[in-house]
């Protein structure tokens, strides 16, 4: 099953930033910093439980974080 995610990426032809849902044909959001697209796509993530995706401006993946069911939890150090 494939896993719900929310996606902060640039946005080529208007300039600034969008969140996206992943297969999604338009953005939830259009944010003119990376810092808007990153505090709305975050909160988003939250609100529907899904993996929240940042990327760079060359397409590169930055720190994810999930904030729904975690296919691969970290294993507890304790």
């Amino acid at each position: 099953m494939p896993r719900d995610e929310h996606h902060v990426v640039p946005n080529s032809e208007r300039g600034g930033w969008d969140v996206k849902r992943n297969n999604a044909s338009r953005a939830s959001g259009h944010y003119e910093t990376k810092a808007e697209a990153m505090k709305a796509g975050r909160e988003m993530s939250r609100n529907q439980g899904t993996e929240f995706i940042p990327h760079r401006k060359d397409g590169t993946i930055q720190n994810p974080d999930s904030h729904g069911t975690d296919p691969c939890p970290p294993k507890d150090k304790k």
